[in-house]
């Protein structure tokens, strides 16, 4: 994926598609920590851990590092996991937030509907675009009360989870409605049902060119960061746009 052109790698132990049901912080631990301690040895690239489990994030950041003397004591460098991307939004474990403070890693506070096993039973909005932006709101205001350096948030608007097939197009047709907080926004629309919903229900190894689209218009919304499965092909489509735009 490096070599395809990834920014980040983002490692995960516990599936968080619809339906998924959640496995124990121990077997997370035992799938990713190994991962991560490895990954951090051989690439020179930022690697994000995807957890909503606070001993989970503890243990992918310490993954690989070294700690030394400095005037405050012993201080940990970090040589693991430098970002969380936390599908909760920092909210399902309650000491995610004080883990993520001290660490002072980066974050992404993602938006949900319910949790992953139940959160497409039915979800419902009057109006997408402004409850999630509230939500948001919110959320920042309760992050930065407890302390946490804002500056290093993402803001993912959580496509796919807990959401209908309209609610992603809107979240998608009105990215630019979330540039207000002065944030980078992150989409994960790659290869998500609602592409295969809208293409006569064609299966999630098909969905490249679908989710090619949906990149297009997030770039021309100003989205900073896209969660892709096709590194290779999502990058060299993202350059010809670019150019394009740039060419003078």
């Amino acid at each position: 994926m490096v070599e395809e052109g990834a920014d980040v790698i983002d490692v995960g132990g516990e599936s968080t598609r619809p339906g998924a049901q959640p496995v124990k912080a121990a077997v997370e631990i035992e799938r990713v920590v190994p991962v991560i301690r490895e990954l951090s040895r051989q690439i020179d690239c930022p690697i994000s851990i995807d957890t909503y489990k606070a001993p989970v994030a503890r243990e992918a950041i310490l993954a690989g590092a070294t700690i030394v003397n400095d005037i405050s004591g012993l201080r940990a460098i970090l040589a693991g996991a430098t970002i969380v991307n936390d599908i909760s939004g920092l909210r399902f474990d309650p000491n995610m937030p004080h883990l993520v403070k001290e660490s002072g890693v980066k974050f992404v506070i993602m938006h949900i509907k319910g949790t992953p096993s139940d959160m497409q039973e039915n979800p419902y909005y009057e109006d997408t675009v402004a409850e999630i932006y509230e939500y948001f709101a919110r959320r920042l205001d309760e992050l930065d009360s407890l302390g946490l350096n804002l500056s290093r948030a993402i803001l993912d608007p959580g496509i796919g989870f807990g959401k209908r097939v309209f609610d992603n197009l809107i979240i998608l047709k009105e990215l630019d409605r979330f540039k207000s907080f002065g944030l980078p926004i992150m989409i994960g629309s790659s290869r998500k049902s609602f592409i295969g919903k809208l293409l006569n229900d064609i299966p999630p190894e098909e969905r490249l060119p679908g989710s090619l689209a949906s990149y297009a218009w997030a770039y021309f919304k100003g989205v900073d960061h896209l969660r892709v499965h096709d590194v290779r092909e999502s990058v060299q489509f993202l350059k010809i746009l670019e150019a394009i735009e740039n060419a003078k």
